[in-house]
């Protein structure tokens, strides 16, 4: 959870100093676009390539690599000639340092934990980044004030550095892991590991065809896009055209984070509670999962047809939070239908893909609020387009997302029958 926190605070850092960098650096809408769009160029090449390696290599040391890359790049824009340039590339190296981050994050959790209790660990690891929207706008903003918008950049550098140590001294493989399952192969000596999942084998394209992977993978494209908007433009629509004080931002930025939080713990309970008393993992992750997408949806269509703060407030956080109610619902149910062994490449190539929307995301908005007639109504273009997409990703998961039968028709025909539960 707190490396997802670092996870999040990283990514938003730009969209909090927004206006002081475009000051500073007399940046247009679109240049800026670029820069935020950066951070994901190598994004979901990164997730893959490291999401296989995370088939064969413990979590310690990918993860520890991973933090290690975030405070690299974050600790030269403390240097006061680093400008557009230095950005764009930083951001660049730190999408690839983080690229991997979730699926991984989900994969190192779902080893500590059998089949029918990963939900509830998934939502921990989505309420972590809302905690670090929830933590870090605040600490970015008063930093912002003291320092300027760089020390806000080198402050989250050095406690990258300090999470590291505390997870080279406690982090570490659960009996669930692929790593477990491969020693236990070897050796049943071990008592942690007699209920390991037996790390069998099956061609890629038998999980990446399934209507589980491919419609949770749309629909994860569709909730990113709404986040890289919001990390992106959103400080920025709320001080210009809400005219909100600094301090205002700041809490009204938490408020998707907070409903974050709150709807990504709900979602997860009632899962696991679905599935504990029989319900089927469709029920439980796809059906639930897209109900929160579709919400969100409908919210961000609202945000963009009501003028009163007290009704624009509730509608902004439902729409920039409900949505991510719905990933780690899917992470689980992708985690379903493959052997651990192959978990983290099937996690993080889903992950990748989704991914490419948060290239397009701040770049496409910043076009829509440069070529409108007015900024506001740019912004109003901006917020339509992701309301919509999020639509159309909770209606497919609703109708594809079905980990009990996709369960059944890629297991091997030895598959252990704890793999693959009753629907």
């Amino acid at each position: 959870m707190a490396f997802m926190a670092l996870n999040f605070a990283d990514k938003g850092v730009l969209g909090l100093v927004a206006d002081p960098i475009r000051d500073d650096l007399d940046l247009t809408a679109t240049e800026f676009g670029t820069i935020a769009s950066a951070f994901y160029l190598l994004f979901s090449l990164s997730a893959v390539l490291v999401g296989f390696l995370g088939n064969r290599m413990r979590a310690r040391p990918l993860l520890a690599l991973l933090v290690l890359i975030w405070s690299v790049a974050q600790l030269p824009i403390l240097l006061p000639v680093a400008g557009f340039a230095a950005l764009l590339g930083t951001r660049v190296l730190l999408g690839a340092g983080e690229g991997p981050s979730l699926p991984l994050a989900n994969h190192t959790a779902f080893g500590w934990f059998p089949q029918d209790r990963r939900s509830l660990p998934a939502a921990l690891m989505t309420v972590g980044g809302a905690l670090g929207a929830v933590i870090g706008a605040p600490l970015v903003l008063v930093v912002n004030g003291v320092l300027g918008w760089r020390g806000s950049f080198g402050v989250l550098g050095v406690l990258g550095l300090l999470w590291l140590l505390a997870w080279w001294r406690w982090g570490g493989d659960g009996p669930y892991s692929s790593a477990t399952a491969a020693e236990t192969d070897k050796s049943r000596e071990s008592e942690k590991a007699e209920d390991a999942e037996p790390d069998v084998r099956l061609p890629y394209r038998r999980v990446f065809l399934t209507g589980t992977w491919l419609g949770g993978t749309f629909s994860m494209f569709t909730v990113m896009w709404s986040l890289a908007l919001a990390l992106t433009w959103l400080p920025t629509w709320l001080e210009d055209h809400v005219h909100f004080s600094d301090a205002e931002v700041s809490g009204a930025i938490g408020l998707p984070s907070v409903m974050g939080v709150v709807l990504a713990l709900s979602a997860g309970v009632l899962a696991q509670r679905l599935l504990k008393r029989g319900a089927s993992p469709r029920l439980a992750q796809g059906v639930v999962g897209a109900i929160a997408a579709l919400a969100a949806g409908v919210c961000l269509l609202g945000l963009t047809r009501v003028s009163p703060v007290a009704l624009m407030l509730p509608l902004m956080a439902i729409g920039f939070a409900a949505g991510n109610a719905q990933t780690p619902l899917t992470n689980a149910a992708i985690a379903r239908i493959c052997p651990p062994g192959q978990r983290a490449a099937a996690l993080a190539t889903s992950y990748a893909i989704a991914a490419t929307s948060s290239i397009l995301a701040p770049y496409v908005s910043g076009r829509l609020i440069d070529s409108a007639a007015s900024e506001a109504a740019g912004f109003d273009h901006a917020f339509d387009l992701s309301g919509w997409l999020l639509l159309a990703g909770g209606l497919i998961a609703f109708l594809t997302v079905r980990p009990d039968r996709d369960a059944q028709a890629t297991a091997p025909e030895d598959r252990s029958p704890s793999i693959v539960p009753a629907s």
